[in-house]
């Protein structure tokens, strides 16, 4: 878990070295690029303009490794990210005791009937910005407005 003030979205990119997930975090501020594998931070823009997704298509610019990309964001000002991945894990956010948002996991090809369910988060205290894969299925992120939650595919199992 990474904690960040003032959370306003996230989005993924692919690292052009390695290919893992990097997650762009954006926030009141600034820009943060975490690492999906290592939990490391291989880059930080620190300019409060910057961390607010463009109005039109929802993206921010890529910092370090990805710099001169435009980044597609889920959070505060709307965007989505993956429910579903190419293997069968699925991702959904039920309020069963609104406001309070739980985001439940599946494993199985038809989720949310029979047991192939968990629940793996309860957003009680801050506002859930965003939950969802990555679009290589191997990184899930929850985020929140005070804290980033990642969930590695060795952490997920393998199918």
């Amino acid at each position: 878990m990474f904690r960040t003030g003032g959370l306003i979205g996230v989005g993924f990119a692919a690292d052009p070295v390695t290919g893992r997930d990097l997650l762009l975090v954006a926030s009141h501020s600034g820009l943060s690029l975490i690492d999906t594998v290592t939990g490391d931070r291989p880059a930080r823009d620190d300019e409060e303009d910057v961390g607010w997704p463009d109005d039109e298509d929802l993206t921010c610019p890529g910092i370090g490794p990805i710099a001169g990309a435009r980044v597609r964001m889920a959070g505060l000002l709307g965007g989505g990210l993956h429910r579903r991945t190419r293997d069968g894990w699925a991702v959904k956010v039920v309020s069963p005791d609104w406001p309070s948002d739980r985001v439940l996991l599946s494993a199985d090809d038809h989720p949310w009937t029979g047991n192939a369910w968990w629940h793996v988060f309860h957003a009680e205290v801050t506002e859930l910005r965003a939950a969802g894969f990555s679009p290589s299925g191997a990184t899930l992120v929850v985020a929140t407005t005070s804290d980033v939650t990642l969930w590695t595919r060795s952490d997920l199992g393998e199918q």
